[in-house]
């Protein structure tokens, strides 16, 4: 078993990495709180009744909400909250989150607001969700207008990741977590983003050694920052790599279209094409990027999207700053560099001369 401390602040608190931790984690439980676990149909389906078996000593609750981005949102925060209210949840007792990344983002945020913050334990069930979103106290949930515009930094209690838990995963959501690995590599770690190209057949076979010391490195990576800027007032943002576009492209197709590895993937490919006319890469790094990516044998294509309507959403991202857009590009090999760009830049750099044609 790994482990690594987080070091922020006020809540400095570990990261659990190794296979068959959940049924030793939950079994060894002792503590008098209630519990409410939110989790999704689809690892309730999975892990159900396995959860119930080993956590029977414990005053457990659980809510499930469906599966999928669609219900991370505010309504289901006041659904979970109404029922912690009547089973008398008090801010002694704690909530823990087993599922991907939504059901982290929606689990911490109801955690943060329900008495002014109650404790909460992150159980990652993805390969995305266990190498980025479950580590740093990000959490929040979507509105129309945007994602994650209503979130709070509120960080958890302990992450337990246990790697086996992604022999239950399907191909795509393998992908998808690559995605943020990738975005590891390019950012801060050049050798990581060589040893996913060497060893992705291993990463896509769950083959357990190669992907603990991926998960590792990436929760080291994050842990770092996070210690550094917890709440994303400098380096911070430099995990935005890809992120421009790929929340653009997810609220275009209303979340149904891509995953959020897959929409980040996209991001850095088109995002790396940027960088390499801004003259930030070189032409030989910008393949190897992009050779990465289409290893993967997901489409990057964007053309069929409005270039107006995705300019619209990209002005809406919280990090831009004078009626310019945020992008975080590579900018070398294990660097990237925050830029600010109009609408008329992004216009010619990225959306070209694009056919208005919105689906």
């Amino acid at each position: 078993m790994e482990r690594i401390q987080v070091g922020v602040e006020k809540n400095s608190y570990p990261i659990y990495i190794g296979e068959d931790l959940l049924s030793n984690f939950l079994g060894e439980i002792k503590d008098s709180s209630k519990f409410m676990l939110i989790t999704d149909t689809n690892i309730e389906r999975i892990y159900g009744s396995q959860i119930q078996e080993q956590m029977g000593h414990l005053d457990l609750y659980k809510y499930v909400v469906c599966a999928g981005e669609e219900s991370k949102n505010i309504q289901t925060v006041i659904e979970i909250i109404s029922e912690m209210m009547k089973y008398q949840f008090s801010r002694h007792d704690k909530i823990i989150a087993f599922g991907g990344g939504v059901i982290g983002d929606l689990a911490g945020f109801t955690a943060s607001v329900y008495m002014r913050g109650i404790s909460f334990i992150q159980i990652p069930t993805t390969l995305l969700s266990q190498v980025d979103s479950s580590v740093g106290g990000k959490t929040g949930v979507n509105m129309p207008q945007g994602k994650n515009m209503v979130g709070t930094f509120y960080q958890p209690e302990i992450v337990i990741i246990d790697t086996t838990v992604l022999k239950s995963l399907p191909l795509r959501e393998l992908i998808s977590g690559i995605g943020e690995v990738i975005k590891y590599g390019i950012m801060e770690d050049y050798l990581l983003f060589k040893y996913i190209e060497k060893n992705l057949d291993m990463v896509l076979g769950i083959d357990q050694q190669v992907i603990t010391s991926i998960v590792k490195n990436c929760c080291e990576i994050k842990a770092r920052i996070v210690a550094k800027d917890e709440k994303e007032n400098n380096i911070r943002k430099n995990l935005n790599l890809g992120h421009t576009l790929a929340h653009a492209l997810e609220a275009i197709t209303e979340y149904k279209t891509y995953t959020h590895g897959e929409a980040v993937l996209i991001g850095i490919y088109h995002e790396s094409k940027i960088a390499k006319q801004l003259g930030l890469i070189e032409e030989e790094y910008y393949q190897e990027i992009v050779q990465c990516i289409e290893k993967l044998g997901i489409s990057v294509e964007i053309s069929m999207y409005s270039s107006e309507y995705c300019l619209e959403l990209m002005c809406k991202d919280k990090k831009n700053r004078n009626e310019k857009i945020s992008f975080i590009l590579p900018a070398g090999k294990g660097e990237v560099k925050e830029v600010f760009l109009t609408k008329e830049e992004i216009s010619l750099l990225l959306l070209g001369n694009q056919q208005e044609s919105f689906n």
